[in-house]
Formats: structure tokens, C-alpha cells, sequence
């Protein structure tokens, strides 16, 4: 099975189907995957087949080592359009998230200050004070909502710990609009999310959230669950006309 682990505490750049040009800053072990959701269309495989070995990168390594990382990109001439928290699991359960969101933006402001921040969160922490005061700084802060219907996150996103989508829903809505919500659509056997008796629910409360945009995308790479296949293009295209047509800025990638 291909899966990605990926380096630690900075891998890349990569291409960003969604961001462009990316520096990924990943706050997990760079030998396996630490996530409070296990979910069956992750890149980095399940959660019991990579258990890591090593400890998380401490604030002062992810800061040394991004700060080496700015320079050398930038005597090269080849700046990040993007500093993007990901990697090998959920970024703000890292016990000093926000302390290194701090580092990362005075880095970002001294070496590429055209550079966006960008968190990619499955949103299990927001409701955590000092996340989503950290989260309100960034510029692009990205957070997971697949669907709100509980027995699909259970089948798909397979939270590991308890997960209130209701909940999540609240604490979204304490960012007053300064979030992106993310929605992987996708099928499989027995799944199928592209349809109205996903969409639907769903974009209503992608309206009440009120976000400043809405990602919505499918499968890229090879997944753990190998029964699982991408949305089509005109699927996507329908879900992202419908959210545009709501007023909410939203882009689709295949």
C-alpha cells in the first residue's frame, strides 16, 4: 500500500492543487501518523499501520528549521506562496500550536511576507481558547466539515476520540466568518456523498456558518481503502455552482 510520511518538522515545497507553491510545516513525528481522525481516504494510510516512533518537533525545532529552510529559498529566489500546517496527522493537537503559529507568522512577515499561512485542521480542536485565537491569525485557516451527517463521518472520517458535529458546527461559527470549510466528496461501497441527501443538509449549514470560501475536492492519491473512487467532475462542478449560487466564493479540485 503507498502512503505518504511525511518529513519532520518541514517538508517540500509541494504543489498545491488548492494553495500553489507550499512549504509544508508538519507538527507530528516524521516516521509515522498521530491524528485524532483515521480516515479511510487518508494519504497517510490508518493510524494503526504507522505508529510512530519518534517524538513531535518541539517549538524551537520547527522554528530553527523554518527559519533555515526561508533563507535558503529565498537565496534561491524560488519564495513559497504558502506556509501550510499538514503533514502526518491533526496539526493543532501539537501542545504549542499557537505558540509556533506566532513563530511562524513573524518568520513569514521577516523572509516572504507575500506568503499566506495556511492551516489544513479537521477542526477536532477548536474548541480549545488559545486554537482558535491562533487559528483567527492565519490567513487561510481551513477547517474539515466532510458532511454533517454522524453515521458518514463515522464510516469515513472515523474520529478516534468523541467527535459532536453539532458541536463543531457551533465552534465554527465562533470564527465569524474568518474560515474556509474543506469537504472531501467521494464514493464507495455503501458511500456516496455527492448526492442531495448529503449536499443539501450539508450546504445549509455551509450557509450558516458563513465562511469566507468553501473547498470542496475528491480522492488525488492512493487511499487506504482501495473500494474508494473520486467524484466526477460534473458532480463537483454542480456542488460548487450550488455554493457559489448561496453567495459563498467556493472552488472545486479534481
Amino acid at each position: 500500500m503507498a502512503t505518504i510520511i511525511y518529513e519532520s518538522p518541514i517538508f517540500g515545497p509541494v504543489h498545491s492543487r488548492r494553495l500553489g507553491i507550499s512549504l509544508g510545516i508538519n507538527l507530528m513525528p516524521g516516521d509515522g501518523k498521530i491524528c485524532t481522525f483515521d480516515c479511510i481516504y487518508c494519504e497517510c494510510g490508518f493510524n494503526k499501520d504507522h505508529r510512530p516512533t519518534l517524538p513531535r518537533p518541539t517549538r524551537d525545532e520547527v522554528r530553527t528549521a523554518l527559519e533555515s529552510k526561508l533563507r535558503q529559498m529565498g537565496a534561491e529566489g524560488k519564495l513559497p506562496d504558502v506556509l501550510t500546517f499538514a503533514g502526518n496527522g491533526e496539526p493543532t493537537a501539537h501542545p504549542h500550536f499557537a505558540e509556533i503559529i506566532g513563530d511562524t507568522i513573524s518568520l513569514r512577515d521577516r523572509y516572504c511576507p507575500k506568503a499566506k499561512v495556511s492551516v489544513l485542521s479537521n477542526s477536532t480542536f477548536i474548541h480549545r481558547e488559545e486554537v482558535r485565537e491562533a487559528l483567527m491569525l492565519v490567513d487561510n485557516n481551513i477547517l474539515k466539515l466532510d458532511t454533517v451527517s454522524p453515521d458518514y463521518i463515522n464510516k469515513v472520517d472515523r474520529p478516534t476520540g468523541h467527535y459532536d458535529v453539532e458541536r463543531i458546527i457551533a465552534d465554527m461559527k465562533r470564527f465569524r466568518g474568518h474560515l474556509i470549510i474543506q469537504t472531501m466528496f467521494l464514493k464507495g461501497e455503501g458511500l456516496d456523498n455527492t448526492g442531495n441527501e448529503y449536499v443539501e443538509p450539508w450546504l445549509q449549514t455551509v450557509k450558516d456558518i458563513a465562511p469566507e470560501a468553501v473547498m470542496i475536492y475528491t480522492i488525488d492519491r492512493e487511499t487506504p481503502d482501495k473500494q474508494l473512487q473520486k467524484a466526477t467532475h460534473e458532480e463537483l462542478d454542480a456542488i460548487r455552482d450550488r455554493v457559489v449560487a448561496a453567495g459563498i466564493a467556493c472552488s472545486a479540485s479534481y
